[in-house]
């Protein structure tokens, strides 16, 4: 996991795989299966084989889901859009993601530390678009917490409204005792306990 640096330094760059051999593939739909029927309470209602079938026929999607699992994100199922029949993954880590912290909000936040000679891992905003994912609302992420007790030690940042973003500023959330929390940082903020966690439709 990244850490950030004191003063002035320089991360490593998160890079996004999207390229996926027919060995990877195979893996990630045992690994998201074994998942799935592990964690039946965040899907009660919905069965394996018919996401499956879909993740089959949406390879772009599955490498969405296969950059989601590499960065440690564990996604799952978490519901179903009856109107757009569409499969709805969380990132569902115990904690924020590990591979994709150390990172600003969004990369204007993240080009105002470079000025000042401080190189985070990245942005939430671009990394997700690389993933083909998008942020949790603050209304998703109280959701996902009602499936389980998340962000325990950690804290992950969420889609921030553009009135808020457009003073400086961007929304992370947390659980901490038994309650579930919402902040704001600067957007240029990074720290090593803080990723964030993504929604994926299929």
């Amino acid at each position: 996991m990244p850490k950030a640096p004191k003063g002035g330094g320089r991360l490593k760059k998160i890079e996004v795989n999207l390229k996926l051999t027919d060995e990877q593939r195979e893996k990630l739909l045992k690994t998201l299966q074994d998942r799935f029927e592990e964690n039946m309470n965040r899907h009660k209602s919905l069965s394996w084989p018919k996401v499956q079938e879909k993740l089959k026929k949406n390879s772009q999607k599955l490498a969405s889901l296969n950059a989601m699992e590499e960065t440690g994100g564990e996604p799952d199922v978490v519901g179903f859009d009856k109107k757009s029949g569409e499969f709805i993954f969380y990132d569902c880590s115990p904690e924020s993601p590990a591979g994709r912290r150390s990172i600003c909000y969004d990369q204007k936040a993240e080009q105002e530390r470079v000025k000042k000679g401080v190189h985070p891992a990245g942005s939430a905003i671009e990394l997700a678009e690389d993933m083909g994912v998008e942020l949790l609302t603050e209304e998703q992420y109280r959701e996902l917490q009602e499936l389980g007790e998340f962000d325990l030690k950690t804290s992950s940042w969420i889609d921030t409204p553009a009135a808020i973003r457009n003073l400086g500023g961007a929304l992370f959330c947390d659980r901490r005792y038994d309650q579930i929390f919402t902040y704001h940082n600067g957007a240029p903020s990074f720290y090593a306990a803080r990723g964030f966690r993504g929604i994926l439709r299929v």
